[in-house]
């Protein structure tokens, strides 16, 4: 090998092929990981409050009105934490980054005045970025795990909207987390529109069949209006004093 090929040959984490190639995935799956901890660190975000729902749902659609109120719900957070008095960013409001739901999460909170976050996903059709998420904190995962982990992570409660499968999966991890007591604080979670989680999940049968305890009923609550939704909220989560950012919801080692 000549000099001159030696000299072109590139360093292993300036090589895109390497880096695309199965061998390199444990070095993939960590840069999601840090990147968005080094990110969120330099914008001085402390914790979230996380918004799902479907990316089907739009402001015109059949089922307009939870795009409303996700819109005025993540208005309603974002003032709230922005006169909160800190020097870091107080529960900012978090989404998927996509469209529906997390469109409206993000515009509410744009529309207060206040940052939010998109934690976007790489998929052939649905997903694309919206265009109110925070410049500064808009990611984009590959690893569907990573991006969950993301959403726990500086999760300091949860409103769940109407939904579907990824909806479904997102909801189901969190209370499998709290019910296993794998969570080293509690994250509230609020189901909006409880005629539509009823009707989809009949909780009353998984407690009747023993697939649940009576108990695991209070790991979530409902709320079907913006401001009783923002009450709970409050009333839930406990405002500590500061500690350094981002501040994780540890998993607990029984």
């Amino acid at each position: 090998m000549t000099k001159n090929e030696l000299d072109e040959a590139p360093l292993a984490y300036e090589d895109s092929e390497f880096l695309a190639s199965e061998d390199a995935r444990p070095l993939r799956i960590i840069s999601e990981y840090l990147d968005p901890l080094r990110r969120l660190r330099r914008q001085r975000v402390r914790d979230t409050i996380v918004f799902f729902g479907s990316a089907r749902l739009s402001a015109d659609g059949p089922l307009a009105r939870f795009y409303a109120d996700a819109r005025e719900l993540a208005r309603l957070v974002t003032e709230w934490s922005m006169a909160l008095p800190s020097g870091v960013r107080r529960f900012v409001v978090c989404s998927g980054g996509g469209g529906g739901i997390m469109e409206a999460a993000n515009r509410g909170a744009r529309e207060a005045g206040g940052r939010s976050i998109g934690l976007n996903i790489s998929l052939p059709h649905e997903q694309r970025p919206n265009e109110y998420v925070t410049c500064e904190l808009r990611f984009k995962f590959r690893y569907f795990f990573m991006r969950k982990l993301w959403f726990a992570h500086l999760a300091r409660a949860m409103v769940v909207f109407p939904g579907g499968f990824g909806t479904l999966d997102e909801l189901m991890e969190i209370l499998t987390l709290a019910q296993t007591q794998k969570l080293g604080r509690k994250i509230p979670v609020i189901l909006y529109g409880p005629a539509y989680w009823n009707e989809i999940i009949n909780f009353q049968a998984l407690v009747r069949h023993g697939m649940i305890s009576a108990e695991d009923l209070q790991l979530f609550e409902f709320a079907d209006d913006p401001a009783a939704a923002l009450k709970r909220l409050k009333a839930a989560i406990e405002v500590e004093a500061e500690e350094s950012t981002p501040s994780f919801a540890h998993s607990r080692s029984l």
